[in-house]
């Protein structure tokens, strides 16, 4: 669905998280940034692939990543889901979907014979100098941390 690659520069952003702190790319200078953007908080899928990569936290932090989570949702929700979850990275409500649409993630998505625009499940692994070192279309919900490291 994105049109962005490995080796494009990622696209800036500002948005708010949780706690409505603001939160740029311009933060994550000098640290390699995990971006998974999922369609719902607190689904299913979007619990196991979160509660997947707060699992390996430690793992990423200790190769010098760090993880931020995206989706549309509104920030109460998102506090909720972190909290609930014990995630211990932060989780953008991104309600104008103004990230969302900056990685090309939002488009058209098939379930159960149903045509709707969504969010397409999408990671992208940034480096220190935010070029994009990869793009993960295909997650594997339960164990996106193996996808990564």
């Amino acid at each position: 669905m994105t049109s962005l690659q490995k080796g494009d520069k990622a696209p800036q952003f500002e948005a708010k998280d949780q706690e409505g702190n603001t939160i740029r790319l311009s933060d994550y200078a000098g640290k390699k940034l995990v971006l998974f953007f999922y369609p719902k908080a607190s689904t299913p899928g979007c619990t196991a692939e979160a509660c997947n990569l707060s699992d390996n936290y430690a793992s990423f932090l200790s190769k010098g990543y760090d993880v931020l989570g995206v989706s549309a949702d509104s920030a109460k929700r998102q506090q909720n889901f972190k909290n609930k979850y014990e995630l211990p990275y932060s989780l953008l409500a991104d309600e104008d979907k103004t990230v969302i649409e900056a990685f090309h993630v939002w488009g058209p998505k098939k379930f159960m014979g149903r045509e709707y625009d969504g969010i397409h499940r999408t990671t992208f692994i940034i480096d220190e100098n935010g070029i994009i070192e990869n793009v993960i279309t295909k997650v594997k919900t339960k164990d996106h941390a193996a996808q990564i490291l």
